[in-house]
């Protein structure tokens, strides 16, 4: 008998089966693009849109995306009944859509504004159905409209299967159906964490990031303000793909020159602010390493993590670097040297952002951020922002003259520009704390085991005779796994990275949206060849970093003024989500709250006994005025990182004893009251 072949045929050719999980990567595999509307290669199956259709010789239409490809199928992607059957669904989804294409965000780049043109549809033959619903702008990082929403799920998978947070899921049935926050909350009220990978995968625009390009322009146009700009190292690989440079291709001087051209008066360098980070990150590092204490130390760059850690295991909060981001760092040291430098009042002085993250909106807005009422950053501008800045100037990109970025603040080395690659900022923190512990000179400055697009890096590094055990991650979910490990003793490290974005910044929220195979691999590949280009690569080495230490910030990483404005401290915030009671409600506005976590599922839960010894212990001591308390009613499992108390920001630590948990509460309320 003759072999059967591992082939079959697509539009009569003949094609091999090699592992592809269905019909629809095999039939694009051959130079065939179906269209498709709820389809991510990096998310589970959906099959809603039912754009992906076609015929199978002996079985009739089928979509593509959820039938698996078998030796000897005929398949036929393009017939009269798909054809009109592909167009009647778009005109669907148009008519449940809201069709002010002109002022959508995603106009230039929408993909049912696509799939409309490919499949000729000129005219929509069903009545809108737009129900007026009203937009989400809770979020200082997305917005939100319903109207705009076709139910691809798209949203609802990333964040709950990339990103293990799930902020969004489906509400209703039928033609109420719905993508919302749970209990149809706003996106601000929720889990959320701002990363914006929601919007990356949109098709349509019914989630985008917030713009505050208005807000900028206003600034520009005073005479009286003087705006200076600093710019995040992955933005110079992506931002040229919005005007035709190749994936990946450095634009930063060109970038420089339209930002002058728009009106920005200095136009710095993150990148400078990152190896500053790395002086603060890494010696806290060697500092927590000597001492043993609070290991594995977390990285803190990423905001969107901070928020995961801070809500999901704050339990973990104390392992995790107390360093500022860049961003908030570039913040600080501009609000403190640069109305001198620049002979301004500071209160003239506006501070901009142009981050590849949304999540960066948020984390400027937050009140730890500013000094006397004042923001160390006034407005962030994603990537996409300053491109259709640029474009709305009619500023042809590829034609300008390259300029560099202003001095001191935009000289950076080769380790605060690779800050955008996921393992790169651990890749930086080495460099610099390596050749510390060490005392003599790095010969070989490339850390290529933290490199790569593996869910989880690991590396053994022995340092002075010591074993350093590191992890990188990126995508929470992964984050999300390697906690638990960790909890659960089936992983030690000593160093984590953690960025919430898969691919790191590269790949963040703000940057321009593309469907490229590789475009993280490229845009990362662009940050490592100006890494090496770079006449300095260790951070450690950049001379205008130890002269701003030497004139503002105490002379040395880890001085008194250096940890006032260069460092931070993280809020719990996971008892937010649970359903709350008040037990116990002091009359003063600033009391401390202590709140106790009942769990739902389960019988005599250990919270009710616990709950009753903390009300008893405030009444006996006379505290009833002096303390709020709450009770939260969870459904979460404990495994999910319940906390069952705390006192304040303080979060208590879970013991399987009552009274040993009592007594640990007990301390901290006599601590933060001075009870004798």
């Amino acid at each position: 008998m003759s072999e059967v072949k591992n082939t079959l045929t697509v539009n009569n050719r003949e094609i091999e089966i090699a592992g592809e999980r269905n019909l629809l990567e095999l039939i694009r595999k051959a130079g065939i693009d179906i269209p498709t509307f709820c389809y991510h290669s990096e998310l589970s199956i959906y099959g809603a849109c039912r754009l992906c259709l076609v015929e199978v010789k002996g079985k009739g239409i089928m979509a593509s995306c959820s039938t698996k490809p078998e030796p000897g199928m005929v398949v036929q992607t393009d017939t009269k009944a798909i054809r009109n059957m592909r167009k009647i669904n778009v005109e669907l989804l148009l008519a449940s859509h809201n069709r002010e294409c002109p002022t959508c965000q995603r106009s230039a780049n929408c993909t049912l504004q696509d799939l409309a043109r490919k499949l000729g549809v000129k005219t929509v033959r069903y009545k809108q159905s737009i129900k007026g619903l009203p937009l989400d702008t809770s979020s200082p990082s997305l917005v939100r409209d319903p109207n705009k929403c076709v139910l691809c799920g798209d949203c609802v998978r990333v964040c709950a299967e990339v990103q293990s947070v799930g902020a969004l899921d489906f509400a209703s049935r039928g033609a109420n159906a719905r993508v919302v926050p749970a209990f149809d909350i706003n996106l601000a009220d929720g889990e959320c964490v701002n990363c914006g990978q929601c919007a990356q995968v949109c098709p349509t625009g019914a989630i985008v990031a917030k713009s505050d390009a208005d807000k900028v322009w206003e600034a520009i146009y005073d005479p009286e303000k003087t705006v200076v700009v600093q710019v995040a190292p992955a933005v110079r690989v992506a931002l040229g793909e919005r005007f035709g440079f190749p994936t990946g291709k450095n634009v930063a001087r060109k970038m420089v020159t339209a930002m002058k051209m728009m009106g920005f008066d200095q136009v710095y360098d993150t990148c400078f602010a990152a190896d500053m980070t790395i002086f603060e990150e890494a010696t806290e590092f060697i500092e927590r390493l000597s001492s043993n204490d609070s290991l594995p130390m977390f990285t803190s760059c990423c905001p969107a993590w901070v928020k995961f850690v801070e809500t999901y295991y704050p339990e973990m909060l104390p392992n995790v670097s107390t360093t500022r981001s860049p961003q908030a760092i570039f913040g600080a040291v501009a609000r403190k040297t640069l109305p001198a430098k620049l002979g301004i009042k500071p209160e003239n002085l506006v501070v901009v952002s142009v981050m590849p993250c949304t999540a960066k909106k948020f984390e400027a807005q937050l009140p730890k951020f500013s000094v006397d009422g004042r923001r160390d950053v006034d407005y962030v501008l994603t990537t996409v922002e300053l491109a259709s800045m640029i474009q709305s100037m009619g500023i042809e990109l590829a034609e300008l003259e390259p300029e560099a970025f202003d001095m001191p603040l935009g000289f950076s080395t080769g380790g605060g520009v690779i800050f955008g690659a996921t393992g790169c900022v651990m890749e930086a923190a080495l460099r610099f704390a390596v050749e510390k512990v060490q005392g003599t000179s790095l010969t070989q400055i490339d850390f290529k085991e933290v490199r790569g697009l593996s869910p989880r890096k690991e590396a053994t590094l022995e340092v002075a005779g010591k074993m350093l055990r590191i992890a990188v991650v990126h995508g929470l979910a992964n984050a999300r796994r390697l906690i638990e490990d960790i909890k659960s003793g089936k992983a030690q490290y000593d160093f984590v990275e953690v960025m919430a974005c898969p691919g790191g910044c590269v790949a963040g929220g703000g940057q321009p949206i593309t469907h490229e195979e590789g475009f993280r691999s490229k845009r990362a590949a662009g940050l490592y060849d100006t890494d090496k280009d770079r006449q300095v690569q260790k951070p450690q080495d950049n001379y205008w970093v130890d002269q701003c230490y030497a004139e503002s910030f105490g002379g040395r990483p880890g001085s008194h003024e250096a940890h006032t404005r260069l460092h931070t401290t993280y809020k719990n915030r996971n008892q937010i989500f649970d359903a709350k009671a008040p037990i116990m409600h002091a009359t003063s506005d600033d009391a401390p709250t202590i709140c106790v976590t009942l769990c739902t599922r389960q019988q005599n839960c250990p919270g009710q006994k616990l709950l009753g010894m903390i009300v008893e212990f405030v009444k006996a001591n006379g505290l009833t005025e002096k303390v709020n308390i709450d009770a939260a009613f969870s459904s979460r499992p404990e495994s999910d990182g319940t906390i069952a108390v705390t006192v304040g920001d303080v979060v208590i630590p879970r013991s399987d004893s009552v009274e040993a948990m009592f007594k640990v509460v007990k301390q901290a309320i006599e601590s933060m009251l001075a009870v004798k």
